[in-house]
């Protein structure tokens, strides 16, 4: 008997009813006797020629109603094992070509080079010809990059080339170029230049050496622009970014005593004009104080610091945006605080349901959760959720 595609797996797999992996099902394919895929309403043409070797992408099979639905299921399942449940709502896609930040590898083979995304699974290149993911400005100098590094990579040696557009235009870090003569220095000015860059930067193992920066580097939020330091963390789009920003107004509601603990340049943190920020980057803290001299601006690493029950009396609301790990310590402490509202946002759902376990545990209710496709047709899920006593 044919057998339908339900749901597609974390990793990107649809699944049967009687659990079997299908290699880039989807909800409405069937398998058939033979085991071929016969294609349901749901899955549609990849637009990519390098889907699916290109490990940028895992669902381009999957159109946007599945792609959503894979997003909620993700949520959904992770809070089940849990026992927690909530109002789910319609995630929110960024749209293709919007990606503003990517790290790529970069491989002299021969006379050329290889520039693009690890193949799935793999730490071999796939040459990148083409991109729905990247933003233009940064796909677009993939080609001068490759024909500027020909002859500056070294043979079999992986360089990383990272690309994020801030205000004034693209900041470039390389990675593994050793560019050590003076007329290779001056060929990688000159081409940040010729290109506009708003910043070029090499790392030869011992930190990042800026080679062109003609003003600062900056990325504005929510209108006040903040100094971008080196390999810092920007949301992937901007889309998402207003996305995510207008989740957390929505959950914080009119509070005036809000904290954002893991704030990183201060996205929330400037959007919700909080009283205080945490953050255990030093730069990234040091470059929210100056961009917000009045905000209480603190370097700290809240998983060996948490803020304690008597020092989040301060707040009646808490901004929370961990790492992937989550923030178990953290919210260990807001349980069995005062706080009354809690916006969470999250990258990753099984550490998010984790902290909602804890929180829910110490009196907070689960109002809803947001999911934000960033990262458009990957695996990698994000969200924003609304708690409060």
């Amino acid at each position: 008997m044919n057998e339908p595609i339900v749901r597609i797996a974390a990793r990107g797999d649809g699944v049967t009813p009687s659990g079997r992996h299908i290699p880039f099902g989807v909800p409405g394919d069937a398998v058939l006797d033979d085991g071929a895929l016969a294609y349901g309403p749901h899955h549609q043409d990849p637009p990519c020629r390098h889907f699916p070797e290109c490990g940028g992408c895992q669902l381009q099979h999957a159109d946007d109603d599945a792609y959503r639905d894979y997003l909620v299921s993700r949520i959904a399942g992770a809070l089940a094992q849990h026992g927690l449940t909530t109002e789910i709502r319609l995630p929110h896609l960024s749209p293709p070509r919007s990606r503003r930040r990517a790290t790529l590898k970069a491989l002299k083979v021969g006379q050329s080079v290889l520039a693009g995304f690890n193949a799935e699974m793999s730490h071999r290149i796939v040459d990148m010809l083409e991109c729905h993911i990247l933003r233009p400005e940064l796909f677009e100098l993939v080609d001068p990059l490759r024909a500027l590094l020909a002859d500056m990579l070294q043979p079999k040696r992986i360089a990383e080339i990272q690309l994020t557009l801030v205000d004034h235009g693209l900041d470039v870090q390389l990675k593994g170029v050793p560019a050590g003569r003076l007329s290779e220095i001056e060929r990688l000015t000159a081409f940040a230049m010729d290109y506009q860059l708003a910043r070029l930067s090499r790392d030869r193992g011992v930190g990042p050496e800026t080679l062109y920066e003609p003003g600062p580097a900056t990325v504005t939020l929510s209108g006040i622009p903040v100094a971008f330091p080196y390999g810092s963390f920007l949301q992937a789009t901007a889309d998402g970014e207003s996305a995510l920003v207008q989740a957390v107004q929505e959950a914080i509601g009119g509070s005036n005593a809000v904290a954002d603990l893991f704030a990183g340049l201060g996205t929330f943190a400037i959007a919700s004009r909080g009283i205080y920020a945490a953050e255990a980057s030093r730069d990234a803290a040091a470059a929210l104080k100056r961009a917000m001299p009045a905000m209480n601006v603190e370097h700290r690493d809240l998983y060996r610091r948490p803020l304690d029950a008597m020092e989040l009396k301060r707040f009646d609301t808490v901004i929370l945006d961990p790492p992937r790990a989550g923030a178990e310590e953290q919210v260990i402490a807001l349980a069995s605080s005062t706080v009354a509202r809690v916006a969470y946002v999250s990258c990753n759902p099984a550490t998010f349901a984790r902290d909602a376990k804890t929180l829910a545990d110490g009196g907070y209710a689960l109002n809803w959760v947001v999911p934000i496709g960033q990262f458009r047709w990957s695996t990698h899920v994000e969200l924003a959720a609304s708690f409060s006593r």
